[in-house]
Parts: C-alpha cells; structure tokens; sequence
C-alpha cells in the first residue's frame, strides 16, 4: 500500500485510526478460555467490530511470542485473516526490530515475504545498515522509532549533540531520509510527546506518523492533530487498551466497536476541520 493509497483509506473511512491488538490471554473475556484458540477468536471479534472505523490494525508481537509457538499459530491466523477479509486494512508488524543487515535481511524476509504485513517498526540505534534491508520491498514500509512515548525516552532521545545542537531524535529523523523516502518510511512519535510534534513536522513535513498513547496512555487526540496533520492527514493514531478492553464480558466486541466509533467522530471532526475530507 502506498502514501495515496493509504490517504484514501483514510478518506474513505474519515479516520486515521489504528488499533492495537496489544491481546493478553490474562485479559480476555473468560468465555473465550473454552475456544480451541482463545486470542485468535477474540481478535477476530475485535476485528470485525471495528474495521468499519479503522485504517490500521498493530499486533505487539510481545504479546503473541509471551504464549510460545501457540501465540505464534494465533498471530498468523490474526495476519491471515485480516488480509483476506479486509484487505485494504494496513496492518503493523510492532516488532521494534533492529540488528546487523544479514540478520535484518532475515526479518523483514518474515515480516515481508512470508507474514505479509504492510509495516514493521524498527529501532534505528544500530544505524543504516540495520534499517536498510526493511526498504527492498515494493509498497512495505519502515516504521522508525523516533520520539517514544515511555518515560525512559528521556534517558537517550534528548541528548543534544554538542556541535550541531540537534537532539538525537531529531539526528535520527534527519538522518534516516538518507535512507528513505515517504514512500517508505514513517516515524513513531508518543502522543505523550504532542507538543514536539510542530517542531517534528519541520523535519519531516510529508511522512506519515504513527502516534501511540491516545487513550488510556493519556495522550490528547486534538493536540495530536492540530500539531502533526499534514497535507494528507500524514497520521496513524494508535488506541489499543481503550478499545480492545473497553469490557472484559461477553459484550466485549460491542463495547469495543463502540469505543472506536467515538474515536472515529472526533477524527471525522478534525479531518473536516483541517478541510481534508
């Protein structure tokens, strides 16, 4: 899927929203427990609950390896079903890869050419090299790490080189278009961090986004958008435990779809207000 592609989706649907599929078998509806595959049959519901508000699904791969090679088997049953019921539905590989090219070349291999997801997040402290081998794929996209949303972004992503003055979030957002294109490259970037986002849209004005922390991390969806919206909208905005667990009992599935249609009103509403649909 490319940028036009992907800003017609958002269009079509009047929302930029992805949602997480952050599931842990210690959180669904105990009712599912009694199913051959617990987290598969709750993503499923959750999926098709929602899909009619969102752009974008991201399974944390954490939560899939946690259950072994049966975490695994749900996962691919995830991906496989998403790309053949709603096709035009972006789906995020939240796998925060970052190794050597040779290994690096292995990943996106699997995340690419067998497992067929759109996206996949990478860590770039290990340079052009780990990066690279994720932009051979036509329509595939690199998701950098650039200005995370955890308290310990601290501890790295604000450290000023002392000749160029450029904080190391921004040398990585300045660097890796060397790299890329906005064909092929976006940027996580924490709606904890929306005041940043004005001054990351002067390095990368054209480049979609992919914003974690909305919700029940705390992060304002409007201060979001009045800061990082772009010519086409240029924003993946994330929810997961607002939505996915927006009940824990047998109206699990209502309740989400519920909870991503009122996210889905509020983008309509900026979306319409920034004159993009």
């Amino acid at each position: 899927m490319n940028q036009e592609q992907l800003f017609e989706q958002i269009k079509r649907k009047r929302s930029f929203l992805c949602v997480g599929l952050d599931t842990d078998i210690q959180k669904i509806p105990q009712h599912l427990l009694e199913t051959s595959d617990p987290v598969f049959s709750f993503n499923k519901e959750i999926i098709d609950a929602t899909a009619e508000f969102t752009v974008a699904y991201k399974p944390n791969l954490a939560f899939y390896e946690s259950q072994g090679s049966k975490g695994i088997m749900s996962l691919e049953k995830t991906v496989s079903y998403v790309k053949s019921k709603y096709p035009n539905i972006f789906l995020i590989a939240d796998a925060k890869r970052g190794d050597i090219g040779n290994t690096s070349n292995l990943y996106a291999r699997a995340f690419f050419g067998k497992q067929n997801y759109d996206a996949v997040t990478v860590a770039p402290y290990m340079g052009e090299d780990s990066v690279k081998p994720f932009m051979g794929y036509s329509n595939k996209w690199v998701i950098l790490l650039a200005l995370t949303s955890n308290k310990g972004a601290a501890d790295f992503q604000f450290i000023e080189d002392s000749e160029t003055g450029d904080k190391l979030f921004e040398r990585v957002l300045k660097k890796s278009q060397e790299w890329g294109t906005e064909e092929n490259l976006m940027y996580v970037v924490g709606a904890t961090k929306a005041e940043k986002l004005k001054e990351i849209r002067e390095i990368v004005p054209n480049h979609f986004l992919l914003v974690p922390g909305v919700g029940a991390q705390g992060g304002s969806l409007e201060e979001v958008a009045q800061n990082g919206l772009n010519s086409k909208c240029g924003l993946l905005v994330n929810s997961s435990r607002g939505i996915i667990y927006a009940s824990l009992d047998v109206d699990f599935a209502d309740k989400a779809k519920a909870a991503a249609r009122e996210v889905q009103l509020e983008m309509e509403a900026l979306l319409t207000g920034a004159g993009l649909i």
